[in-house]
């Protein structure tokens, strides 16, 4: 089974290059696809060692583009200012190797250490392990051929990684990998830790709740 790692960014050129090299594996194809960056995103990628589309902002609709450009039999699907682990490809491909299984996540680990960033942590996991709701920056994997069952990429202007776990979790289990996917704290860290992710579950209950998805996208400032 090969696996196409799919990245969406936008004026991301400080950290593209770095998500780029966790993912570069073999047999691995990784994506790049850009939202219109003003900055040297594109130029840093290709030169990682990514293949660089473009297609219109928007992080559902960007995702969505990489998919269909794919040559993967499985996709993951990784934020730009997130890293993966070592030996990725490898676990996500056994855990997918089981027919019982629809998709995946990693577990999340922020690259700031902080006593609150600390506390964040261990909140998601616990919503995790309760929910089953992994989110976006935990860097989600499934078939192909899953993806093409559910209809694709779920096309909102916000929350589509929920959207698309639960969507997944109606297919079949999701695996909830014990190895880590490291993401930045920059959000939370301008905004403030606690603020930014009471913020995060205010918008995941609203649009559990039937809330106006623009009108969120708007309120989170996307």
């Amino acid at each position: 089974m090969r696996l196409s790692v799919v990245i969406p960014a936008l004026d991301e050129a400080e950290r593209i290059a770095g998500a780029v090299a966790s993912a570069r594996a073999p047999n691995v194809e990784v994506i790049v696809v850009d939202g219109g960056s003003s900055d040297a995103t594109r130029a840093r990628a290709g030169a990682a060692g990514a293949r660089v589309i473009r297609c219109a902002r928007g992080r559902a609709r960007q995702l969505d583009a990489g998919a269909r450009a794919a040559g993967g039999d499985a996709l993951l699907f990784l934020h730009a200012d997130t890293r993966l682990p070592c030996g990725y490809a490898d676990v996500a491909l056994r855990a997918l190797s089981d027919p019982r299984i629809a998709g995946g996540a990693f577990r999340l680990r922020f690259e700031e250490r902080t006593r609150g960033l600390r506390w964040i942590e261990r909140i998601a996991r616990l919503r995790v392990r309760i929910f089953g709701l992994p989110y976006g920056d935990q860097a989600l994997f499934l078939r192909r051929e899953t993806l093409e069952a559910i209809g694709g990429v779920p096309q909102v202007p916000i929350l589509e990684d929920l959207d698309l776990v639960r969507a997944l979790k109606r297919r079949g289990r999701l695996a909830l990998l014990r190895e880590e996917a490291v993401t930045s704290a920059r959000r939370h860290l301008a905004g403030g830790p606690w603020r930014t992710a009471l913020r995060h579950v205010a918008i995941a209950l609203g649009g559990s709740l039937g809330v106006d998805r623009a009108r969120l996208a708007s309120w989170a400032r996307r």
